[in-house]
């Protein structure tokens, strides 16, 4: 259950909708969107029935819903929720280019194609400073000199960046220079981490777990919603399955499936769902095709010298292709670009 405040309640009308829930025994959890703040109820259904919310001052209704998730399910939202990212509204209504490095190895080449990626279109860059890697002896990231990187990076293209953070100790320094934050696919059930991304008020790339189902995806948005931020897109980045010749499988159907149940953006990650550059540009027009919000692209000028994910990293020149493949797409689909 969540009881849906006006736009003209009070911080007292909400702390008493709070008090009422936690006098009947239940957590109440308040998520301030951009109209409406929303009280999520947790406990015993039934005790809250009795309690007559309508007649409380600022309230505007109340929903039940039965899913597991109650913040990001569509039953809350009828309309998809917008997020900004910088100046970018990423959403069912428009369609967006995120693109740049999968790691920061140094200011040149952040900058080569952080620059690229606009050229082709991106109008949200990527790049990651804190890697975590399957192997201990891979690159791991430059840290905080990589986010002062992007803050260069940011400057000379005048576009904001999204970047992942892969432990708690991180949050705060993230959310002080990054324009969004991500949760990558290994920390996507890290519920500690969640939560305290859930506390910031950046918004939040909330990648889809290897093997995680779509509820328990949504669940794990439902931590972040949770603690007040509602500001979350979910980014599709492909399964593990039995399939050995990609990386991943990018599962479309599960992306459209996430559409349905949440009023979240979902946008698609093909370079890490395949792992091979000549299959990304071709599942991120399948993935257009399919009504994803947005997709994420890893630019490099020389893949063959990246110290992360050469393999799947498509070149300038390719990169600029793409942007103009889906440019192309977008607009047959009626979906104008975010530019």
């Amino acid at each position: 259950m969540v009881v849906v405040m006006t736009a003209e309640a009070t911080e007292a009308d909400i702390e008493a909708v709070s008090e009422r829930v936690r006098a009947n025994g239940g957590e109440a959890f308040v998520s301030r969107g951009a109209v409406h703040t929303i009280v999520g109820l947790v406990g015993d259904t039934a005790r809250f029935e009795a309690i007559p919310f309508k007649q409380m001052a600022g309230v505007d209704h109340v929903i039940r819903i039965g899913k597991p998730y109650k913040m990001v399910a569509r039953d809350l939202h009828p309309e998809t929720t917008q997020v900004k990212i910088g100046t970018t509204a990423v959403g069912r209504d428009s369609f967006t280019i995120i693109a740049g490095p999968c790691a920061v190895e140094s200011e040149e080449q952040a900058l080569i194609n952080t620059r690229a990626a606009k050229a082709a279109g991106a109008t949200i860059l990527r790049g990651d400073v804190y890697k975590p890697r399957t192997s201990p002896y891979s690159f791991q990231g430059l840290g905080e000199r990589g986010l002062e990187i992007l803050a260069e990076c940011r400057r000379d293209t005048g576009l904001p960046f999204v970047v992942e953070v892969v432990d708690v100790s991180q949050v705060q320094k993230v959310a002080e220079i990054a324009d969004c934050i991500r949760i990558g696919t290994r920390n996507a059930q890290n519920f500690e981490l969640l939560k305290e991304v859930g506390l910031t008020n950046k918004p939040v790339m909330l990648k889809r777990g290897l093997a995680m189902t779509i509820e328990e995806w949504l669940q794990a948005a439902e931590y972040i919603a949770q603690r007040g931020n509602s500001e979350i897109i979910l980014c599709e980045r492909g399964i593990r399955t039995f399939e050995p010749s990609t990386r991943n499988t990018l599962d479309l159907a599960g992306m459209a499936v996430a559409q349905h149940e949440s009023h979240l953006p979902v946008i698609v990650d093909p370079s890490h769902a395949v792992g091979v550059r000549h299959l990304v540009a071709p599942m991120a027009r399948a993935a257009i095709a399919a009504g994803a919000d947005a997709v994420m692209i890893d630019v490099h000028h020389d893949p063959e010298a990246a110290l992360c994910d050469g393999p799947q990293a498509l070149t300038p020149l390719e990169m600029n292709e793409l942007g103009r493949d889906l440019t192309t797409l977008a607009a047959a689909l009626g979906r104008p670009m975010n530019r």
